[in-house]
């Protein structure tokens, strides 16, 4: 689909993460999540939103953070099927795009947890094209902490320089990333801590995707609403399907794609079960068909 067909949208989720909302009401991240019952639920409510959802979205991607249990530890293997048995019964034209998240590979993942996600979910960076739009999906990890797979680094940022040149002669609409771990929550020069990259890293990162023209980074992981821009790239932050770490509710973000810009808003369960995408959006939708 290198051809830009008119405007479309996809679904963007983060952080489904289930185990998370036990494991932080105990106040113990590392062996508490041994219930995700509620995270079922919610998970089953986003699934039931999107396939009511008319006209349907292009795809919906979910921005990492998949389950909560780190590699090798005693509920993953029971979160990730119980969370394939609830994916399973996404609507079969609506694509699922996944994005790998600290928790899906480790916070300094190794080739072994990285082999094991990509076997669980498909490849932890790739590209696909809809409708004239170039898409990357990349794994923000290997930007957080590669000291245990430097080559594997290596790897991905080669492979980014090259889709990016592929990207520049394709003369593509829009290029959009998907990743976990935000370059930055709401400045490009705030200072690093677990919810964004290293500032040497991000000023890198930005400066390379301002050059290629990118038009947004979509991200997970802070389990809040947030975002900023830089130098035209905007920064997008969704909260998360699962455990809220701040005000907002659990939710999901539509992004409609036009041919000049992107326009997107942030729903909750609820708003979007009852009432699916509102008004002016669907208008945007179908004004330029």
């Amino acid at each position: 689909e290198c051809q830009w067909k008119g405007p479309f949208y996809f679904i963007q989720g983060a952080d489904p993460q289930f185990g998370l909302m036990k494991a932080w009401t105990c106040g113990d991240t590392k062996n508490g999540d041994d219930e995700w019952g509620e995270e079922i639920k919610l998970a089953e409510q986003a699934v039931q939103a999107i396939n009511k959802l008319n006209p349907k979205p292009k795809f919906f991607v979910l921005c990492g953070d998949l389950v909560h249990g780190m590699p090798g530890t005693q509920w993953r293997k029971n979160q990730e099927r119980d969370l394939k048995n609830v994916l399973k019964n996404t609507d079969q034209d609506i694509p699922l795009v996944f994005v790998s998240g600290n928790h899906d590979v480790g916070n300094a993942p190794t080739r072994e947890t990285i082999d094991d996600y990509c076997k669980n979910w498909g490849d932890d960076y790739f590209s696909f094209w809809v409708g004239g739009v170039f898409f990357l999906v990349l794994n923000s990890q290997l930007f957080f902490d590669s000291s245990q797979c430097s080559e594997l680094k290596q790897a991905q940022d080669v492979w980014l320089d090259e889709q990016l040149a592929v990207a520049g002669k394709q003369k593509c609409k829009h290029i959009i990333v998907f990743q976990h771990i935000p370059l930055f929550l709401s400045k490009p020069d705030e200072d690093h801590d677990y919810f964004n990259l290293d500032k040497s890293v991000r000023e890198e990162i930005m400066e390379k995707f301002h050059k290629a023209g990118i038009k947004a980074v979509f991200a997970g992981h802070y389990h809040r609403n947030a975002g900023g821009s830089y130098k035209g790239l905007e920064m997008v932050v969704s909260s998360a399907i699962g455990c809220q770490l701040g005000e907002d509710t659990h939710g999901l973000r539509v992004v409609v794609v036009t041919e000049e810009k992107l326009v997107h808003r942030y729903y909750s369960l609820n708003e979007l079960s009852s009432q699916g995408i509102e008004r002016e959006l669907l208008d945007v939708l179908a004004k330029q068909k």
